[in-house]
């Protein structure tokens, strides 16, 4: 992490480090020294030649300061790192540095090697989420909590289902950062159009030594200006971070004072406020959330950026650099606060009960509409339950009497349903349909990946 004012808020987790200058110049001499040793391999070099310039792309040994300050004369770091790097090297293999290679080639496939190793810890924190959200959809199986439609309360589910919903939006990510880091992410070489002319016939060897040498996929052809590998991350990340903002989101609500069915437990001084001292807030949810809210305009920008023209182009690539980064840390960080958040969020089954009593068995309405339908045989359909019960619950509301003993006192309702059958209806875990078996399907899907 840097020593930005907002970074422990906004950069926080193991991504920031992975993707910060020095993890980007490392990166960019790990291109160097790949392509060095792939030259070697397919005859265009010698041995000792790589050697020499492998053992001269360590970025501790650079000045990262000079070299973006240095970027301006062509527009792009890779320039002066290779003049850097041909100057430490000895005389005998100084001439072989870079060798067939462009500037894009060396950033390209930097950006893919710090998008590489960012993905990595990502899917760690990633995974350990998913792992929690599995604890808690078995735990909490039985826990009966409001199911909410439009932030009012609706039919009833458990907390269980609710935590086994969060857990397919991270299995979904998950596996969107699995094919990222399988498929997608390649290895960059063309030359200066994209034909590899510089190496003769030597091109199509040196990048599959290339490829091989970083632990990078082998594209059909060099992608310069054909920027779906920059949009698919992209829009991996993105949908990592809705995932995460989903969670996020209903965790803070969750919470809510008046409602209060889930809080974070976290260590001394965490959730506290400058100014009020009685607030416990939820700050990991609340940081998850912040974090992942950056996420849509970076996408935006890369994918508003994937128009490059001819073989390489005159602004747009270079439009790329600073919102992958930042998107990468960003939901590096994300999922960093979430998986705290998930690591302290406790769950409070007693209010969630007090809260499913609070409306007076309103929320149960359809159980009782559903009810009366199938009872009737036919005699009632599904419009006219539906609105002999909805009657019943503003008739209720408004008089402020007791729902059970309205609707047994509706002429038609009592005709079927007598108060006995419609305090069982009104009893929350008496509708929780296939709550169970989704939650159990969730927990299979998990099992089998994990």
């Amino acid at each position: 992490m840097s020593d930005g004012l907002f970074d422990g808020v906004l950069a926080a987790g193991p991504v920031a480090e992975l993707v910060g200058d020095r993890a980007w110049v490392q990166a960019m001499l790990d291109f160097e020294a790949a392509l060095a040793l792939a030259s070697a391999a397919a005859g265009v070099l010698p041995d000792e030649a790589a050697a020499a310039i492998e053992r001269c792309c360590r970025a501790e040994e650079y000045d990262i300061a000079a070299l973006g300050a240095d970027a301006v004369g062509i527009g792009n770091p890779a320039g002066p790192l290779v003049r850097a790097l041909t100057a430490r090297v000895v005389p005998a293999a100084a001439g072989y540095v870079h060798l067939g290679a462009t500037s894009q080639d060396v950033i390209d496939t930097a950006a893919m090697l710090v998008t590489a190793r960012a993905l990595a810890a990502l899917r760690a924190d990633l995974h350990a989420c998913a792992t929690r959200l599995a604890q808690l959809a078995e735990e909490h199986a039985g826990t009966v909590m409001a199911g909410r439609s439009l932030l009012q309360q609706a039919p009833p589910v458990t907390f269980g289902l609710t935590a086994a919903g969060w857990l397919g939006g991270i299995i979904a990510a998950l596996d969107r950062v699995d094919l990222m880091r399988r498929e997608r992410l390649a290895v960059q070489f063309g030359g200066a159009v994209g034909t590899l002319a510089a190496l003769r016939d030597n091109g199509i060897p040196v990048l599959s030594e290339l490829a091989r040498h970083l632990g990078l996929a082998e594209p059909v052809l060099p992608w310069h200006t054909e920027r779906s590998r920059i949009a698919e991350v992209a829009g991996s990340l993105g949908q990592t971070c809705g995932a995460v903002a989903k969670i996020a989101r209903d965790i803070t609500l969750l919470a809510q004072t008046e409602i209060a069915e889930v809080s974070e437990q976290g260590p001394p001084g965490s959730g506290g406020s400058s100014t009020m001292p009685h607030k416990r807030n939820p700050v990991a949810a609340v940081l998850a959330a912040g974090s992942a809210a950056q996420a849509p305009g970076l996408v935006a920008t890369l994918l508003s950026a994937a128009a490059h023209e001819h073989q390489r182009a005159a602004g747009s690539w270079h439009a790329e650099w600073r919102p992958l980064v930042e998107l990468l840390r960003s939901t590096g960080s994300a999922v960093h606060w979430l998986r705290l958040c998930l690591d302290r969020l406790q769950a409070d089954p007693q209010r969630m009960r007090a809260n499913l009593d609070s409306t007076g068995g309103h929320l149960l309405a359809e159980h009782v509409s559903t009810e009366l339908m199938s009872v009737s045989h036919g005699a009632v359909g599904r419009q006219e339950a539906g609105d002999l019960v909805a009657a019943c619950c503003r008739q209720a509301d408004a008089a402020g009497n007791d729902l059970a003993a309205v609707l047994a006192a509706d002429a038609v309702i009592g005709k079927f349903l007598d108060r006995k059958r419609i305090d069982e209806l009104l009893e929350p875990p008496s509708y929780l349909g296939s709550a169970n078996e989704f939650i159990r399907r969730a927990l299979r899907d998990w099992q089998s990946r994990s």
